[in-house]
């Protein structure tokens, strides 16, 4: 867990007993604060899980100095904070002496039970989640704890509330684990929280992470919040005010709260839209709290009669709640100065289930032990676990959980009226692999509100979609390239991937039959087992595998050739793996043994020396940057970047994978392409051209505009880089000039 607890040696102790007095009182506090709540609780349960941990924690510290048994006493806190049962306070009290102590799940159980011992077992193997540790065992961490959820949702609500604790006091860990911490929570543990309905969660822990990932931004945008402030403030009373009292004469009873817009939310539309702090619409914003969904509307009228609405900024999640269960009026409207501000519209009950989400179902205890079975946003994660089973990419399993975690938010329909919820810029095809995988694979056109269009574009709020379908048509691999969901995108894949493999055994083995007649090898009096063996030392577990690899390109046919009959063949000189063509000697645009320029000695394939490499033009990767080989047919090894959007797009077949890395250090350059936003004022290209002067960074190309809509300026340039860390150094050079919008690499 982190932060680390150190237990000090036998030879220096450390006086306990004298700082578990503010332990002790914080335990009292949560009492009470339970109490408050669950005033009938027998509490005796939760007072010896305090005493049990303690017991067994007595002598460790936290980063801080502190008592290592205040972090646990604080999760309980946020916990108890949550409503939640004693149960899940127990577990939070116990939940890190199985990792941190000697203690074991078996003596949980004896302790306190099943209930609490499976819970505290969940959170002890989600302890373990590295989001920068090797792939395999990243993706194997994140599946069981989409396992843990499933069989109890408590597990994660614990696990967000340790989080939430251990970030409100990071500061206390190096850099390094600060932003690896910090990172893990905004691309896991944020969205989790968001998928669950937790928005007060969310809020939190997106926050803490942007302090610390994003440090200047942060400041930045605080100060700008901060500077406006007081103004802020006396416009959201003269709102509020003159809100009050229009909905008093109209009868609608409510209670109305102003806020501003939190920093990271900021942040990301800043980045998305490239716009200014003063085009941020919804800055501010009001919130109605009324008693019935019927004064809910009707608020919404008496708001759109005293202010102009601005067009395309009314949404309905009331009659369309979002897949978490949110539910409310969102408009944004001109106000008496000219300002723009946004206001929202929910019952108390949907403010509480915003707020709280899956978290509010127990905060009543009859007979209630959580969400129902069939609670949306569990629904959600059952359909993610069995969707992402048949994953076996660990990069593309992450890849396409992320996508699965972060907002939903285009609501279409069919033409029978039934809502299909589909991520933004989501496609056709997504569509139809929503309503059934038949219907995915065998789509051929698709109609959106009555019209024909194309598969490849983008679906609006409010579209009435109808697919048609071809019985014998088959997905096509282009769909990859503009498919959203991870549904469509699996589904496709798997398609594609057992053709191509078909393909490939076929080519592979005649490659092997061509060549073993030409070096006299008779391939009739191979065993199976031999070939198995083969097989084997190559790390494919059956022939089939092999001749794959031989058709992809992975092999040559007289190196395998050499194993099997090493009597009759010699493995001379190493060969550049050339796929088999039927009937041709070698395949259209062979490479030979030239080595393409882009790779020479820059990259290599690990554990092979004489494979043609290059690196891809769609992203140019640069040193320092994680990197994937793709083995393609009679060209060598593509190289991508990890980052190109390209990636998950050609690794539908995870044979073509191979491993490459960085080879000899070197003075080589790279190109890359860069735009910057920025404001529209003099001296800008000047201030940008001095950052790459001052870095000794060779500009190949440059071109600047400005953009009317969004009233700045756009900067494109393509710079030559050494390495990741100078791209990097330059990025956050130009981010922190006055005026820079957003810095973004171009991937081609």
């Amino acid at each position: 867990m982190f932060p680390e607890s150190t237990s000090p040696s036998d030879s220096d102790p450390v006086p306990i007993a004298r700082l578990a007095d503010p332990v002790e009182q914080l335990y009292q506090e949560l009492e009470a604060k339970i109490r408050e709540y669950r005033p009938k609780d027998d509490l005796t349960a939760l007072e010896k899980a305090f005493r049990f941990a303690s017991k067994y924690h007595e002598g460790q510290l936290r980063s801080s100095g502190e008592p290592y048994m205040a972090h646990p006493v604080m999760v309980a806190h946020i916990l108890a904070d949550m409503r939640m049962d004693v149960v899940a306070m127990e577990t939070g009290l116990l939940h890190d002496v199985v990792e941190d102590t000697s203690v074991t799940v078996e003596q949980v159980r004896k302790e306190f039970g099943p209930e609490v011992a499976r819970c505290v077992d969940g959170v002890t193997k989600l302890s373990k989640l590295d989001v920068f540790s090797a792939e395999d065992r990243q993706a194997e961490s994140v599946r069981k704890m989409l396992l843990a959820m499933v069989e109890d949702i408590r597990v994660i609500l614990v696990k967000l509330a340790d989080r939430i604790h251990n970030m409100r006091t990071l500061g206390y860990l190096s850099p390094e684990r600060r932003e690896r911490i910090a990172r893990e929570t905004i691309e896991i543990y944020a969205p989790i929280a968001h998928r669950l309905g937790m928005g007060k969660v969310r809020g939190e822990l997106e926050d803490l992470a942007f302090q610390h990932l994003e440090p200047d931004a942060y400041e930045e945008i605080m100060g700008a919040i901060e500077s406006k402030r007081h103004s802020n403030e006396e416009f959201l009373v003269e709102i509020r005010q003159t809100v009050e009292s229009e909905l008093r004469r109209e009868g609608i009873p409510a209670r109305i709260d102003g806020r501003v817009k939190r920093p990271y939310s900021v942040f990301q539309k800043l980045r998305r839209q490239k716009i200014s702090l003063d085009q941020v619409y919804d800055l501010m914003a009001l919130r109605i709290l009324t008693d019935s969904v019927k004064n809910c509307y009707a608020a919404l009228g008496v708001i759109h009669n005293k202010w102009r609405p601005i067009p395309g900024r009314i949404k309905d999640f009331i009659a369309i709640p979002r897949p978490n269960l949110y539910q409310s009026l969102h408009t944004s409207v001109v106000g008496p100065h000219g300002q723009t501000f946004e206001v929202q519209i929910r019952t108390e009950e949907m403010h509480r289930i915003a707020e709280e989400g899956i978290a509010a179902h127990w905060k009543y205890k009859e007979g209630r032990k959580g969400p129902a079975a069939d609670d949306q946003r569990i629904a959600w994660l059952r359909h993610l676990v069995e969707w992402q089973r048949d994953v076996q990419d660990p990069g593309e399993f992450m890849s396409t959980l992320k996508v699965d975690l972060y907002p939903e938010e285009v609501y279409t329909f069919t033409p029978r009226g039934k809502v299909i919820v589909l991520p933004r810029d989501a496609t056709p095809i997504d569509f139809a692999y929503a309503i059934h995988s038949d219907v995915g694979s065998t789509c051929v056109g698709a109609k959106v509100n009555s019209r024909i269009v194309p598969l490849r574009s983008t679906l609006k709020n409010g579209d009435i979609v109808e697919i048609m379908t071809q019985a014998s048509h088959e997905p096509s691999k282009d769909w990859l390239a503009f498919v959203k969901t991870s549904r469509a995108r699996n589904k496709i894949k798997h398609l594609i991937n057992a053709g191509e493999r078909v393909k490939a055994i076929e080519i592979g083995q005649k490659y092997l039959e061509k060549e073993a007649r030409r070096l006299g090898v008779q391939l009739s009096k191979v065993t199976k087992a031999d070939m198995e063996r083969v097989s084997a030392e190559y790390g494919l577990s059956k022939m089939e595998d092999l001749h794959a690899a031989l058709g992809y390109g992975k092999f040559s046919a007289r190196q395998v050739l050499a194993k099997i009959a090493p009597g009759v063949v010699k493995e001379e000189e190493p060969e550049i793996p050339r796929p088999y063509v039927a009937e041709a000697p070698t395949p259209a645009g062979a490479p030979g043994t030239a080595r393409g320029k882009d790779g020479d000695g820059v990259i290599k394939v690990r554990g092979v020396d004489d494979l043609m490499v290059y690196r891809a033009k769609c992203c140019n990767p640069i040193r320092g940057e994680a990197i994937v080989g793709y083995v393609t047919r009679g060209k060598g090894v593509a190289v991508h970047s990890k980052a190109c959007p390209n990636v998950q797009n050609l690794m539908y077949d995870v044979e073509r994978k191979i491993e490459v890395e960085w080879a000899r250090a070197a003075e080589d350059s790279f190109p890359v392409r860069i735009i910057v936003h920025t404001d529209d004022r003099p001296g800008m290209l000047n201030q940008l051209t001095s950052v790459l002067s001052a870095e000794n960074t060779n500009i190949r190309s440059l071109e600047a505009k400005t953009e009317t809509d969004h009233d700045g300026g756009v900067v494109e340039m393509t710079v030559d880089v050494r390495d990741k860390k100078q791209l990097e150094k330059l990025v956050a050079t130009m981010r922190r000039i006055s005026g820079v919008r957003d810095v973004e690499r171009l991937f081609h």
